[in-house]
């Protein structure tokens, strides 16, 4: 397999129409912020040699996402992405595809700013290729993150953070450190997928992180290094 055989697929996070899925104050907005560094990652993967596809760049729904509800919509925007996943799966060999959906995570419903931080990466439930793709984009975020892992720790002297607070988050109930949940778009898609949570846009420490020069830098270098390294190790 060559490398421009490779289907990489981008996706980003939400619509502006779906509640919630922003700072306390209104100034974060993850569907804005995952869009912008997704397309940072994209560039650079590109520049790698890498095909590169993203799934959804809009801000508001397409006609096939709207409906009477806010639920009824992102319903129909998750289907709409895993459907996308599997017709370029169908379209380029699904072992040579991967996805990875880029995110940022919050603790609350975005009513207050509250005290949990921390990476983690999120693959479907069980055994899977997506394993494997987790396990490179978190050797990523422990090079990357280790001016955010200072930060995290500085801040739990003055309650920025709680005590329990890692500067990445892991599960290895299964012997691997990725998180498991049956998300639509790790669940119902056929590629190897993995989605990130970038620290949490609830906590004003982490905001102000992701928001710098030196935090946008960082959560791009995980993505394209964890990329780079799965295909590279795995699928070459």
């Amino acid at each position: 397999m060559r490398k421009e055989e490779i289907c990489v697929m981008l996706g980003t996070a939400h619509l502006a129409t779906t509640p919630g899925k922003r700072s306390p104050d209104g100034q974060f907005r993850e569907c804005v912020y995952s869009r912008e560094i997704v397309a940072l990652v994209a560039e650079q993967l590109k520049a790698k040699g890498f095909r590169v596809l993203v799934d959804y760049e809009p801000l508001g729904p397409c006609a096939e996402m709207k409906a009477a509800t806010a639920k009824a919509e992102q319903s129909k925007e998750l289907t709409w992405r895993a459907n996308w996943v599997n017709r370029n799966c169908q379209k380029y060999g699904t072992r040579k595809c991967l996805y990875v959906p880029i995110h940022v995570n919050a603790a609350g419903s975005g009513g207050q700013w509250l005290s949990a931080g921390g990476w983690c990466c999120y693959t479907s439930v069980g055994q899977t290729q997506g394993d494997k793709l987790a396990d490179c984009l978190y050797q990523a975020a422990q090079v990357h993150l280790a001016g955010y892992k200072q930060l995290l720790e500085d801040g739990k002297k003055t309650g920025a953070y709680d005590g329990r607070q890692k500067y990445i988050r892991t599960d290895a109930s299964d012997g691997d450190p990725d998180m498991e949940a049956n998300f639509a778009v790790l669940a119902k898609t056929n590629c190897a997928a993995a989605l990130t949570e970038n620290l949490f846009q609830d906590n004003r420490s982490d905001v102000a992180y992701l928001s710098s020069v030196e935090g946008r830098a960082a959560i791009v270098a995980i993505h394209v290094d964890g990329i780079t390294r799965y295909i590279e190790e795995v699928l070459l």
